[in-house]
């Protein structure tokens, strides 16, 4: 397993390294790009002298291959700054990530939480009603917008109840004590989570029901059902365990739809994570926040990857890395 670990991430290396490649160019690809120096836009009439020492601090009078080189540079040893205050990218950046881990972690545990049951349970009453309804929620809730969800929960919220549900915190609450604190953070994270977990649930819950179906028709569950197990036990400690497959492989899409989702639910919610840091920046053509923030988030889905990857083998025994 060691082994296999060590050689997955010698191979993330390559892999991040044509990441980078891809979304430095794509970015000056873009309108503008990066050919426009950062904050000349609005004062045309700027000196001379000092457009060129901004050219020469974001290295824009250098061709674009070295431009490549000196940005990774700059990203690896923490002096790429912003455009926007001139403070470090990768500071900032950091700064916002742990509120977007808490919110995707979160996001996951509700999709798993509600997809496990949800599957587990259709698949037991295959072809009858509740097989029917169960298809009927799921198919419903995939069809819902995350963004129409997110904004249909803040006006319920707060025009009904008139609860706060806007950034981490509760105006307020910074003084409370810790307890308090963690309660107001967890319940400020579990709204923008819930409407990021509604699409999981739904596809996961697809998924485990067509798995459990499988495998309840396997050599396996006959000779446990001919021992005379109940049926919950049968399901549950000899189905489920191999029915969890799927689940797993579907962890290394997730992660990245967690976060290409969070860019609009962070941004609805006013939660402070990565993803309304990428959509200000995008707004003000902040390029390094964008090029290390696209860095941050591919390092994050190779390492999802690998979890996953792990997580299968287990799971099942007959998965050998190698």
């Amino acid at each position: 397993m060691l082994t296999f670990i060590i050689r997955r991430l010698l191979i993330t290396i390559p892999l991040l390294f044509g990441i980078t490649v891809i979304s430095f160019f794509v970015i000056n690809l873009a309108p503008g790009g990066q050919a426009a120096l950062p904050g000349t836009e609005m004062n045309p009439g700027l000196n001379p002298h000092v457009r060129e020492m901004i050219a020469k601090q974001f290295h824009f009078d250098k061709p674009l291959y070295q431009q490549y080189l000196l940005t990774i540079r700059d990203m690896a040893t923490g002096r790429l700054v912003s455009f926007k205050d001139n403070q470090s990218a990768i500071l900032k950046v950091l700064d916002r990530l742990p509120a977007t881990l808490a919110l995707s972690c979160m996001a996951f545990l509700i999709s798993f939480s509600g997809s496990l049951p949800l599957g587990i349970y259709a698949s037991q009453h295959r072809g009858r009603w509740q097989d029917r309804l169960v298809t009927v929620v799921t198919f419903a809730l995939i069809s819902l917008p995350t963004f129409w969800v997110a904004y249909m929960l803040v006006l319920f919220l707060v025009r009904f109840w008139h609860i706060p549900v806007i950034g981490t915190h509760t105006f307020g609450v910074e003084f409370a004590s810790p307890f308090t604190s963690f309660v107001d953070f967890t319940w400020h994270v579990f709204l923008p989570a819930l409407t990021l977990g509604l699409g999981g649930i739904a596809i996961q819950s697809r998924y485990m029901r067509a798995s459990m179906v499988e495998a309840m028709n396997e050599d396996y569950i006959r000779t446990a059902r001919a021992k005379g197990l109940p049926e919950s036990k049968v399901a549950y400690k000899h189905a489920l365990r191999n029915s969890l497959r799927p689940i797993i492989t579907f962890i290394g899409y997730l992660l990245p739809a967690f976060l290409g989702g969070s860019v609009i639910i962070e941004q609805i919610f006013g939660y402070p994570g990565m993803g309304r840091l990428v959509y200000q920046s995008m707004l003000e053509r902040d390029m390094p926040i964008i090029m290390v923030s696209l860095t941050v988030s591919s390092i994050l889905v190779l390492l999802g990857n690998l979890i996953a990857d792990i997580l299968y083998a287990v799971v099942d025994p007959r998965v050998r890395p190698s």
